[in-house]
């Protein structure tokens, strides 16, 4: 015998509340229409669904055996209910965002769980790349949005980049490193140290390029490669190695007080850190309120980084 979930369901209301008009306001439909469907139930059964003479009204042994699954339906589509108003206002979804390491290990990691932390439901999944690998990951659909340094988005590329903070590279090292104690520091002494390799393909890997040919050398000591941002921190935190990190990097550690930023200008082309997503996109809700709370964040941080960076002063 087949029957209706929606009459298992007005009878667990009708249950529930102990009466068939309440049960009907329960549910947002009528007592006669509820009183109908209960009958027609019963007359189907052809067994009794509540005890005569009872108020509230009881259920018989079948009656509260069917309300259990009715009661079992109208949680699921309670459930199913909130899951859409959460998705409506992008409380949950999912999210999947690419970036470059750094920038995801220092920046981004926090500000996903800031989000998280208003928004428990919506799952975000983090993956590393460089531009190259980000703008084909785009089109191909397997991130919704990347987080990436770019000096120059070519028209028709089908995406659009919103900027989230200036770009600027600097030499990083260890607060007690003996260039720190320089009173004028002169660009070669640079060289006299050894270096950590930023990563390959990297922004940071080409502007270390640049600043050694600026200095009228080809190459200088790598004596480290290959290794995470932590790794290079703590690398540079027992050693006199120098590397080339993002300032805002070099910022989001600044509590730590073991790595600073020389003052030194690095020859680099502007370029910016932003959202990199496809034109006209419209994402999922949950896409774009993680969207919103990272340009806030990173509105938050621009004023504390320009107000870092008016403390240093940049030239050799």
């Amino acid at each position: 015998m087949k029957i209706d979930e929606r009459h298992l369901a007005q009878l667990a209301a009708v249950v529930q509340a102990g009466g068939v008009t309440e049960g009907a306001a329960l549910l947002g439909l009528s007592q006669p229409a509820v009183s109908r469907t209960l009958a027609m139930l019963e007359k189907r059964l052809g067994e009794p669904l509540f005890l005569k003479g009872r108020r509230p009204l009881q259920p018989t042994p079948l009656g509260r055996a069917l309300a259990d699954h009715g009661q079992a339906i109208l949680t699921s589509a309670r459930k199913a209910s909130t899951l859409v108003e959460g998705f409506r206002h992008g409380r949950t979804g999912l999210v999947r965002v690419g970036g470059t390491p750094f920038f995801m290990d220092a920046l981004i990691a926090g500000m996903v769980a800031g989000f998280q932390n208003s928004s428990p439901d919506v799952r975000v999944e983090q993956s590393y790349g460089y531009l190259s690998e980000l703008r084909a990951a785009i089109v191909a659909d397997r991130i919704d949005l990347a987080i990436c340094p770019i000096d120059m988005l070519e028209e028709g590329s089908g995406l659009h980049f919103q900027e989230l903070l200036p770009g600027r590279n600097v030499v990083a090292c260890r607060v007690t490193h003996p260039l720190l104690l320089k009173r004028k520091l002169m660009g070669p002494e640079l060289l006299d140290f050894p270096w950590i390799a930023p990563p390959p393909g990297s922004p940071l890997l080409a502007d270390l390029r640049s600043l050694v040919l600026s200095l009228g050398a080809t190459e200088t000591k790598i004596r480290y490669a290959g290794g995470s941002l932590t790794s290079a921190i703590n690398y540079m935190k027992e050693s006199d190695a120098l590397t080339i990190l993002p300032h805002s990097v070099v910022f989001a550690y600044r509590n730590d007080k073991a790595i600073t930023a020389l003052p030194v200008n690095i020859p680099h082309p502007e370029r910016a850190l932003g959202l990199l997503r496809r034109s006209g996109d419209l994402g999922a809700p949950a896409i774009e309120a993680f969207s919103a709370h990272l340009r806030k964040s990173f509105e938050n941080l621009r004023h504390l980084i320009k107000r870092h960076e008016q403390s240093v002063v940049w030239g050799m």
